[in-house]
C-alpha cells in the first residue's frame, strides 16, 4: 500500500523541523523521515546547541582569568563533568520532544532509511511513500580522511561525551569544531592541559579574514593551543593509551587523544539520488537561489546542500524551501530567494571571533575599491575593565557609498556587534547612518564601541 503526501522532508535536524512545520502550518499534509533512533539532529543533540553548555563555563572562566589582579583574586574553575551532566540533562529530552513536538502538530514521523524510487516516490524501509514535494535535509557527517589509522580519532560529538579531559590532546583540522573545543578544553580542563590543532593548509579558518586568524591564534597560543600550518599526516598510531600523529616531512606528535576536527561530509550517500535525477557534488546537493535540486520540487537545506553550514543559515534555508513549496501548491507561483550577502558566523572561542560579510582578501580578490577601519590590542575602557588585551575589529566599507561590506570582531561579546552590523547589511544602512544610529547604544555593552569603529571611516 502506498501512502501519500504533499510534501516529504528527509531529516529531523533543525532545516528539517523548521520546513515540516512551516507547510503544516499552509495546511500541507506532511510526513517526516528519520533514520536515527535519536531524532533531533546534530545540532541540538552534539553540536550547536550542545556545545554551548561548554562555552558558557569555558566563557566564565576566561573572563575571571582575564580580570585577576584588577578585582577577582580567585579564578573560577571549571568542571568538564558537571557541564557534560547539564548538557545531557538537555539532549536526552530531545528525540522524545522532537517526535512528540511533530505528532502533536498533525504532522507524520516516520522512522525509518529513505531512499528515492523515482522523483514522485520515497521508499522508507519498503513502505512506498508518494509525494508532490520533497525537502532534502539530512544534514552532515565527519569527513572520511585518507589517513592510516584515522578510526583511532575521535568525533566532535565523543568529545562532548568524554568524562574528563587528558593532558594531551591533538585536534586533526584547524576549523570551527578543532578551534572551539581546543578553547573548551583549554579553559575548562587543568592547568597542565595542553592542545594542538594540525591544519593541512597554509593557514587555519580558511572562511575568516586571515588577518583576524592571525590575532586568534596569537591569542590561542597564550592559553596553551597551539597551531600548526601546512601539515600533512600520514598516520596516527596507538601505543597503549597514547597516540602518535606522524607527517610526511618526518614530524611527530604525541597525544593522549586525538580528534576529529577536519570538517562535515553531506550525509547523502544512501538517498538514491541517481533515481531523482539530483545533481550532487563533494561538497554537496547542487540548489538555486529557491533551494530547488536539479528536479522539479525536490529541494535540499542545510548541511546536506552546497551551500554554507551553519544553523542558522540551514533554518533559513528551509523557509525559503517551504515558502516556495507553498506558493506553487497554492498556484500562486510567487518565488522567494535565499540572499547569502550577509551570512555570520561566530567562534566559541574567548575572544569570540565573528564576522559577517567579505574579508579583506576576497574584496582584493574581486577588484572591489573599499576602506577600512581597523584595530587590535585595543585599549578602550570595555577592555580594560575585563583585562582583555586581544580585542581587535576590522571593518570593511564601500569606497563610493559607505556601504557595509564585511565586519570582523575579536571580543568578549562579537556576537552582539557582529548582528548590528548584520542587520546593516541586510537593511543597506550606510557606515555615516550607521554611525548616527550608534550613538544613543546604551552602557554597559561593547555595541557602544561601534562609534569608535566607524569614526576613521566618517
Amino acid at each position: 500500500m502506498t501512502s501519500t503526501y504533499d510534501a516529504i522532508v528527509i531529516g529531523s535536524g533543525t532545516a528539517g523541523q523548521t520546513a515540516a512545520y512551516e507547510l503544516n502550518r499552509n495546511g500541507l499534509s506532511v510526513g517526516l523521515v528519520e533514520h536515527s533512533p535519536q531524532p533531533g539532529g546534530t545540532c541540538a543533540l552534539s553540536g550547536c546547541q550542545a556545545k554551548k553548555w561548554f562555552y558558557e563555563g569555558a566563557e566564565t572562566v576566561a573572563r575571571s582569568r582575564h580580570l585577576t589582579d584588577i578585582g577577582i583574586t580567585a579564578p573560577a574553575l571549571g568542571s568538564w563533568s558537571q557541564l557534560k551532566e547539564a548538557k545531557n540533562r538537555f539532549t536526552e529530552k530531545v528525540p522524545a520532544n522532537t517526535v512528540n513536538g511533530l505528532k502533536k502538530a498533525g504532522i507524520d514521523f516516520i522512522p525509518g532509511h529513505a531512499r528515492f524510487v523515482d522523483p514522485k516516490t520515497i521508499s522508507v524501509d519498503g513502505r512506498q511513500i508518494a509525494t508532490r514535494f520533497t525537502i532534502l535535509a539530512t544534514g552532515a557527517t565527519p569527513m572520511k580522511l585518507p589517513i592510516d589509522g584515522a578510526q583511532l580519532m575521535v568525533s566532535s560529538s565523543e568529545f562532548l561525551e568524554l568524562d574528563r579531559l587528558p593532558r594531551k590532546i591533538v585536534f586533526i583540522g584547524g576549523g570551527f569544531i578543532s578551534f572551539e573545543f581546543a578553547h573548551f578544553a583549554a579553559r575548562l580542563g587543568s592547568e597542565e592541559i595542553r592542545c594542538t590543532i594540525l591544519e593541512a593548509g597554509p593557514r587555519p579558518l580558511g572562511p575568516f579574514d586571515g588577518e583576524m586568524v592571525e590575532l586568534l591564534s596569537d591569542a590561542s597560543a597564550k592559553t596553551g593551543i597551539a597551531i600548526h600550518n601546512d601539515v600533512n599526516i600520514t598516520s596516527i598510531g596507538q601505543t597503549g593509551p597514547s597516540f602518535t600523529i606522524r607527517t610526511k616531512d618526518g614530524r611527530r606528535f604525541d597525544s593522549d587523544l586525538v580528534v576529529h576536527g577536519a570538517g562535515r561530509e553531506p550525509d547523502i550517500a544512501d538517498l538514491a539520488l541517481v533515481r531523482a535525477d539530483v545533481q550532487r557534488s563533494r561538497r554537496g546537493i547542487a540548489v538555486d537561489e529557491n533551494m530547488e535540486t536539479s528536479c522539479p520540487n525536490i529541494f535540499a537545506v542545510g548541511d546536506c546542500a552546497a551551500t554554507v553550514q551553519l544553523a542558522r543559515v540551514a533554518d533559513a534555508e528551509a523557509q525559503t524551501a517551504a515558502a516556495n513549496i507553498v506558493s506553487r501548491h497554492k498556484g500562486d507561483n510567487h518565488e522567494t530567494f535565499m540572499d547569502y550577502t550577509a551570512v555570520p558566523a561566530v567562534l566559541f572561542t574567548y575572544p569570540q571571533y565573528g564576522m559577517v560579510g567579505a574579508t579583506e582578501d576576497r574584496l582584493k580578490d574581486d577588484g572591489i575599491d573599499y576602506e577600512k577601519s581597523w584595530g587590535k590590542e585595543l585599549g578602550w575602557p570595555t577592555y580594560r575593565r575585563i583585562g582583555m588585551k586581544s580585542a581587535a575589529f576590522k571593518i570593511l566599507v564601500g569606497k563610493s557609498d559607505g556601504s557595509i561590506l564585511g565586519a570582523h570582531i575579536l571580543s568578549d561579546n562579537a556576537t552582539g556587534l557582529i548582528n548590528t552590523f548584520t542587520l546593516a547589511m541586510h537593511n543597506r544602512i550606510p557606515v555615516k547612518e550607521l554611525h548616527r544610529q550608534s550613538v544613543m547604544t546604551p552602557y554597559p555593552s561593547r555595541e557602544s564601541d561601534i562609534i569608535y569603529m566607524l569614526n576613521p571611516l566618517l
